[in-house]
């Protein structure tokens, strides 16, 4: 049997794909960008920036390769921070926190963000600023706004793009991730337009190269998402053997006396802190696994990025950075799980009954709490984990 190329594969599959959207719109690319244009100008957008953003613009295949190609395995916790927080990640860390001391602390006292967290989604966004793409923002954004399958988003992203570049505050030959998003912090162009600072005055909103702005306009998402100053986002918790799991979730907010009351601990086993704030209880790894109180900052970084890996990975991140230590659960060496797994469950949960959402392969509120009222059912601890037991449990 012969063997394909992956990505000369995936290239003719988006070729073959473009080809049938265009039939179905009666459209081409050229026509495509006339409609922008049209729709560009009519908010604003100059002809003459037009004109200069689509001149000789063709499609870029390789970016819908790579908007349809997903990932064979889903991460696990404990997978997804070892990547993530890596000594490598917590050396370039500790460096940018002693370069931009004196501009952290000035952004601090304007935002009430403080530096280890706003160092923290460097790390992670862009590695520091070294990571930040190199893929036109123009032409990424116009094919996958022509592409139908998210055209409404990706549409609004591209004049939104222009809309700076007209201004100014981007330069047109920027470059970024093949999404569209760019800088250090990898903000769309809606999110450089709602919350990109020019803290340096000098008519830009420089992402990639000036650090005020990139701390700026990081400090100003965050506190506009609702970041709490002085406030921590969470802490690793323990559990005491007869704890009720049917209080895990988001959706459950109590006090710190009353999760005390019901039988949580510091990590190291110690009272909580005497408080009346507000917190909810995650299990990223179900029951065996480690288990975190999280606060209103920790809903504040979901609202940068909707991942609770990676909300977590940013809080563990920040602590690091800031002189904590590990985390004192044990690592659970468990099997990953492949997409095609999540869609089994997904796909088995429906049918038994529990509503687990769409087959996607991503396990996410709706299949979570699918998961935990098919535990309940049949007698396992109802924590809600989409992991190997169940994956087991329902073969």
């Amino acid at each position: 049997m012969s063997h394909y190329n992956l990505p000369m594969l995936l290239r003719f599959i988006c070729l073959v794909l473009l080809s049938l959207s265009v039939v179905a719109n009666s459209n081409t690319f050229e026509d495509f960008l006339s409609n922008i244009r049209q729709l560009a100008t009519e908010q604003g957008v100059s002809k003459a920036t037009v004109d200069k953003a689509f001149f000789q613009l063709t499609p870029n295949l390789d970016i819908l390769s790579s908007d349809r190609s997903q990932a064979e395995f889903s991460q696990n916790f404990w997978s997804y921070l070892g990547k993530r927080v890596s000594q490598y990640r917590l050396d370039n860390g500790y460096d940018t926190l002693k370069q931009n001391r004196s501009l952290l602390n000035k952004t601090y006292k304007q935002y009430g963000v403080p530096a280890h967290v706003l160092v923290s989604f460097l790390g992670l966004e862009s590695n520091y600023g070294n990571n930040t793409g190199s893929h036109s923002l123009v032409r990424s954004l116009a094919t996958l706004a022509f592409d139908p399958r998210r055209s409404d988003f990706f549409t609004s992203e591209l004049i939104a793009l222009l809309k700076l570049i007209d201004d100014g505050k981007v330069p047109l030959e920027a470059t970024g991730s093949w999404a569209g998003a760019m800088g250090a912090v990898q903000f769309m162009p809606s999110n450089v337009i709602a919350y990109g600072v020019d803290a340096d005055n000098d008519g830009k909103i420089d992402l990639w190269n000036d650090q005020a702005d990139i701390l700026a306009s990081a400090a100003n998402f965050l506190e506009r998402l609702g970041w709490n100053r002085g406030e921590k986002w969470g802490r690793e918790v323990t559990l005491t053997e007869s704890f009720n799991y049917e209080n895990v979730g988001l959706n459950t907010q109590k006090q710190l006396d009353e999760w005390q009351a019901l039988g949580v601990r510091r990590a190291n086993g110690s009272s909580l802190p005497k408080s009346r704030m507000g917190a909810s209880l995650i299990l990223p790894m179900g029951y065996k696994g480690p288990a975190f109180l999280v606060y209103q900052n920790f809903r504040s970084i979901l609202g940068w990025n909707h991942s609770t890996l990676y909300a977590l990975a940013i809080g563990h991140l920040a602590d690091r950075l800031s002189g904590g230590g590990a985390l004192l659960a044990t690592p659970i060496d468990e099997p990953l799980l492949k997409r095609d797994d999540v869609v089994a469950i997904q796909q088995t949960l429906s049918l038994l009954g529990y509503d687990a959402g769409e087959a996607d392969g991503i396990a996410g509120p709706k299949t979570r709490a699918a998961a935990k009222n098919f535990q309940r059912d049949i007698g396992m601890i109802a924590d809600g984990y989409v992991g190997y037991e169940l994956f087991q449990r329902l073969q």
